[in-house]
């Protein structure tokens, strides 16, 4: 079967084509519009002429597929808030940290840092001005306060911030990540400098948070402990706020973060369930267009509460077309299911191509449906329970080959015994999801038995502590893997020509197979010979001085960090992962360094430097040396000024307005990131 015979795959493709030329390029809306209504008139005068043609041409596919992308384009555009005119950011300025008046609404509750309570809000007003858009809201921690809720409107004098990129290479992007969520700027304030406002009103997310804070009201009752209670509101409310990181990350490193993940396996199950308890609608008249009807209303409702992720959607508008095609006795394809589920979500969420859940979802189903067929026929056991398990492991290990390329991307890791977590969990998880469901109905109406809270709360803690188990067995964590957009195409490649062979051996399909083995190993030597080599990285470190010297896939590592900052570490990892640089040596902080033709001199808190046997092109500063900048500089005269983030803040602020006025080039790196010597 091949896939691009289907119609709306080939749309679903096309659209997906103009988001990424809509995120990547700069498209003004209006041009947008006005291409796209262009070209929906064109297709309708081409379909007309075309209606009566006897031979077709392929005129009419070239530009129903331009209007696709075009209309792709237009999405993101359409999306993109930005290009209303009444967004808050026409009315502020990031520049001269002007303070505002700021009313907005509480979106979302977000998990706390370890300084700040942190939410996703709604701007309302700025000053007196009605505007729209969102932000994000970081709140001092503060004991003798309460949390906001969802919905809470409140007025603060505060002043937008730009959110901060990444200072280093390789890091995650956090600003990049919000932007995706059409989240620009944030405010930082405290609890005393809010004035709430009382407010009847609820939207949709409002409703959603009372109905988990009510069931969670009601849990709190049956002495569940902690991580058992997060482990419920991950499973069937949607919410890991609460997941401890060493719960969260012993399910990453076991191969099984996708079980707290609301995806298509706990929708299914939950469709079979409300299936069955409506099936006596069937015998009415129009039972089955009421069952429909209250199926999908019933998934999308689950889905609110949920919280809208990504997977939640994409399982909820996938499952909620098999609901309606069943019970209205209409012929389904998956392919067609997913293509349409997919188009359906992208032209209402566009950006959510780039979200690491919808790839992974969508990537999973497709390879579920794709590789488990050819690989569950490979052996057909006789045994019920032996078949069942040996389906369940042909699911999974299909499933891996459709993210593996994207997890390595995203997260350079391996878990090599994802299939013995999976092969125990899976089989259990609708037992577990259809008596967290009663236990949550039970518990809700007050008539939930003691015993039945314990019995619910022990499987929870069995399956995490199986599940910790499983991620102890380091040696088989594959960790740091490097693999960079390149190999997880050239990936993709080599998986979609080994299916074909494996589907159909003949020769064509062995040496399109080669042929991607080829590409990949030519890929892989690119890498290779791409890494840097002679560079000298000043990181920023918060409070510390870091620095990197970079040659032959070696980094030599220099700092002044404790024994715990050490262990937590993590820029060096980024980047030589991000790098592919396989050895890491340690040396100690030297006074200065000769780079080819170019000299660093490093001046530290001593304050000492020789001015008459070095002239460097370079001075870093460390450790807020006490020295007059104007006479280092009059002396030694440097061609660069840099501050690392060892420095104090007052003192850069004074040093940076000396290299201002002398018009000499000075980088701070709490402001400008890492700086990076090529040499």
């Amino acid at each position: 079967m091949k896939l691009l015979n289907f119609t709306i795959i080939k749309l679903t493709i096309c659209l997906i084509l103009g988001i990424i030329i809509g995120y990547l390029f700069d498209i003004p809306l209006t041009t947008s519009l006005y291409v796209s209504l262009s070209l929906l008139v064109v297709l309708f005068i081409l379909f007309l002429i075309s209606k009566k043609q006897f031979i077709k041409t392929i005129w009419f596919g070239v530009l129903a597929f331009s209007t696709l992308i075009s209309i792709g384009i237009l999405t993101v555009n359409f999306h993109n808030q930005k290009n209303i005119s009444n967004h808050y950011s026409n009315y502020i300025s990031i520049k001269t940290d002007t303070i505002n008046t700021v009313t907005f609404r509480v979106r979302e509750v977000l998990k706390p840092g370890n300084y700040y309570d942190k939410y996703v809000i709604d701007i309302l007003k700025i000053e007196d001005n009605t505007v729209l858009g969102k932000s994000l809201l970081n709140i001092q921690k503060d004991s003798t306060q309460h949390q906001l809720n969802v919905d809470d409107i409140l007025i603060s004098k505060t002043e937008f911030k730009d959110l901060i990129h990444p200072l280093n290479p390789n890091q995650f992007n956090y600003k990049k990540y919000l932007a995706k969520k059409y989240i620009y700027h944030q405010i930082s304030t405290k609890n005393q400098a809010l004035f709430k406002i009382d407010n009847k009103t609820r939207t949709l997310f409002g409703i959603a948070d009372n109905i988990r804070t009510f069931i969670n009201t009601k849990l709190k009752r049956y002495n569940f402990k902690p991580d058992e209670l997060a482990i419920i509101n991950a499973l069937l409310l949607g919410q890991r706020q609460d997941i401890s990181e060493e719960v969260y990350t012993s399910y990453t490193n076991a191969g099984a973060i996708h079980i707290l993940a609301i995806s298509g396996l706990h929708i299914g199950i939950i469709l079979l369930i409300l299936s069955f308890v409506f099936k006596p609608l069937e015998r009415f008249k129009h039972g089955k267009l009421l069952k429909a009807v209250l199926l999908v209303t019933m998934l999308w409702s689950f889905a609110l509460i949920a919280g809208l992720s990504a997977s939640v959607t994409r399982a909820v508008t996938m499952f909620s077309i098999v609901a309606i095609a069943m019970n209205l006795k209409r012929p389904t394809n998956v392919y067609n299911t997913l293509a349409i589920s997919m188009f359906i979500i992208l032209l209402f969420k566009p950006l959510f191509l780039f979200d690491v859940g919808f790839q992974l979802s969508y990537l999973a189903v497709f390879a579920i449906v794709a590789i488990d067929p050819l690989l569950y026929t490979l052996w057909q056991p006789k045994n019920r329970i032996i078949r069942f398990y040996w389906h369940t492991l042909t699911v999974t290990v299909s499933a891996q080959f459709g993210i593996i390329p994207v997890s390595l991307f995203y997260f350079h890791q391996f878990p090599s015994l994802f299939f013995i977590s999976n092969l125990v969990i899976i089989p259990f998880l609708g037992f577990v999801l259809g008596f967290g469901l009663l236990i949550i109905l039970l518990a809700s109406i007050q008539l939930l038995p003691e015993f039945l809270a314990q019995i619910y709360g022990y499987i929870i803690s069995l399956m995490n502590d199986f599940v910790q188990w499983i991620s102890k067995q380091e040696r088989f964590l594959f960790k740091d893997i490097p693999f960079n957009i390149l190999n997880v195409l050239v990936s993709f490649l080599v998986i979609i020509t080994l299916i074909k062979l494996f589907k159909k051996r003949s020769y064509t399909n062995l040496k399109l197979f080669l042929i991607t083995i080829l590409i990949f190993q030519c890929a892989s030597i690119y890498i290779a010979y791409n890494k840097p080599s002679n560079q000298f990285i000043v990181f920023h470190k918060s409070r510390y001085s870091l620095i990197g010297n970079v040659a032959k896939n070696k980094i030599i590592v220099a700092h002044d960090f404790d024994s715990t900052t050490q262990s937590k570490n993590n820029i060096i990892k980024d980047f030589t992962i991000g790098n592919h640089i396989n050895t890491i040596e340690e040396n100690t902080l030297q006074p200065f360094y000769i780079l080819n033709n170019k000299k660093l001199l490093i001046v530290d808190s001593l304050g000492i430097y020789n001015i008459n046997s070095f002239q460097p092109d370079y001075v870093l500063l460390r450790q807020s040396p006490k020295i007059n900048l104007n006479r280092l500089i009059d002396s030694i005269q440097p061609k660069h000024i840099i501050a690392d983030g060892s420095n104090y803040k007052s003192y850069v602020e004074y040093w940076e307005a000396i290299c201002k006025k002398r018009k000499l080039p000075f980088h701070q790196t709490s402001k400008k990131g890492a700086f990076i010597i090529n040499y």
